[in-house]
């Protein structure tokens, strides 16, 4: 069989042709982003282990107050990584069309592309930091259930959820400049309002409703069900998904209505 790069372009469908641009802009930015790096791979890994060491040393060692379970630094590392991932990626799409707009009004690839190869970069990064989550499980003498095979579930999930953010939050920042601070304050406080350097289960009764609603909740404790079986709830989990698919569908809609006027505006 002939290799894609043999194949001519106008063979190529046009899912291929999305497909070859949106990983060829995905190393375009890994390497970008490596190239003058002396540390590299350590630096994907590194900020959400010297803040996972913090909260471990303040909940663990100053406060000795019960938060989450045990473990502790495998329950923060299992949500503070893809937390991470889609910090990482809605701050980025922020920027997305400001940042390549001489590139973007010069090429006639889809324009969702210059989001979904920063949900793929930091996916990509989030990956590689995952061994680091395995190394400290094993140190800690954390085991490892079969709730692990739920992990492409999660990141099924939360690909969904962030592309959706994202397709609406990079077309929208081009019109109003003062939304990208914005989305700051909403990502330092999402962090929060998320079950991360805590358990929905240490909330009081009448927040887990609301809880409940935020997305990220379900697709934390898939991620966890690899150590903490018990923190696996089915129901919240569904509520995820829905809200994720909605918020697709709605940032595909936002996207869509607004790729015109974004292309006259930059």
């Amino acid at each position: 069989m002939s290799s894609y790069a043999e194949v001519r372009p106008e063979q190529r469908t046009s899912f291929a042709r999305y497909r070859h641009s949106l990983w060829l802009l995905t190393q375009r930015d890994l390497r970008v982003r490596y190239s003058t790096s002396l540390l590299g791979y350590f630096w994907s890994i590194l900020d959400p282990l010297v803040m996972a060491g913090i909260y471990w040393f303040v909940f663990t060692q100053v406060f000795h107050r019960g938060a989450g379970h045990e473990p502790y630094i495998i329950f923060l590392l299992s949500a503070l990584l893809p937390w991470m991932w889609f910090n990482g990626t809605i701050s980025d799409c922020t920027r997305a069309f400001l940042r390549e707009s001489k590139l973007i009004r010069s090429t006639r690839i889809p324009r969702t592309i210059w989001v979904n190869r920063l949900v793929l970069s930091k996916g990509i990064e989030f990956l590689a930091s995952v061994p680091v989550l395995l190394f400290f499980a094993v140190l800690s003498g954390a085991p490892i259930t079969t709730g692990a095979f739920l992990f492409p579930l999660a990141i099924l999930i939360q690909t969904v959820l962030t592309a959706g953010i994202g397709l609406m939050v990079a077309p929208l920042v081009v019109f109003f400049r003062d939304l990208e601070r914005a989305v700051k304050l909403v990502l330092r406080f999402l962090f929060y309002a998320s079950p991360i350097i805590y358990s929905t289960s240490d909330l009081p009764g009448q927040l887990h409703f609301w809880a409940a609603l935020n997305p990220l909740s379900g697709i934390f404790s898939l991620y966890r069900a690899a150590f903490f079986p018990g923190n696996l709830n089915w129901l919240t989990v569904g509520i995820s998904a829905g809200i994720s698919l909605a918020l697709l569908g709605l940032g595909i809609l936002v996207f869509k209505r607004t790729e015109r006027a974004v292309l006259k505006e930059i």
